[in-house]
């Protein structure tokens, strides 16, 4: 069943997550949850924060873009990123590679029809564990990677409004108070 999305104002957004120590049913189910959700809010990823649990766990679905291919090298492998999509990451930590940072347009689902641009770096390997407690290393760029990093900034209680420099900032910031003030009315009811 999909969960309502937390939107910006709420505090959870900013609460780093709790290590995710059980790999249960639970898990499994709150991983079906999360990706369900994610479908209905035509979204590529969703971290726990969003749905109001603090824990280092999300899910991510990035669609295959055949003019912009993305690296993907899990555990030593070359592979095609949609061979492992949908996929779920717990206690995921992300290593930045030598390469340069690049700008493109951020959306966010607890942050409805907000855009802005987001400089991040363009390579990184993210450590994480599956649904199972197995460990695993991915290399990846492009789309994948900048989905990743935004993702586990989530987990960590950083916003991609926080990465904006001053100029993008601005050019939202009406509609960013807009939503938080409709967050706080919200949740008084």
């Amino acid at each position: 069943m999909p969960l309502p999305v937390i939107k910006y104002g709420d505090p959870i957004l900013y609460k780093k997550g709790k290590l995710v120590v059980e790999f249960s049913n639970e898990l499994a189910n709150l991983y079906k949850e999360m990706l369900e959700t994610m479908y209905q809010e035509e979204g590529i990823g969703l971290a726990a924060q969003q749905i109001g649990v603090d824990q280092q766990f999300c899910v991510i679905d990035v669609p295959d873009q055949a003019d912009y291919p993305s690296i993907c090298i899990l555990d030593d492998k070359a592979l095609a990123p949609q061979l492992i999509m949908p996929m779920c990451l717990a206690n995921p930590e992300i290593q930045f590679l030598p390469s340069d940072e690049y700008y493109y347009e951020e959306g966010c689902l607890s942050f409805p029809e907000i855009k802005g641009e987001v400089a991040r770096p363009e390579l990184i390997i993210v450590k994480y564990q599956d649904l199972d407690g197995n460990p695993h290393s991915l290399k990846c760029d492009g789309l994948l990677g900048r989905c990743i990093q935004h993702e586990v900034d989530h987990l960590n209680g950083i916003l991609f409004i926080d990465r904006m420099e001053k100029e993008a900032y601005s050019e939202i910031k009406k509609d960013i108070q807009i939503l938080k003030k409709l967050t706080l009315s919200t949740q008084k009811k």
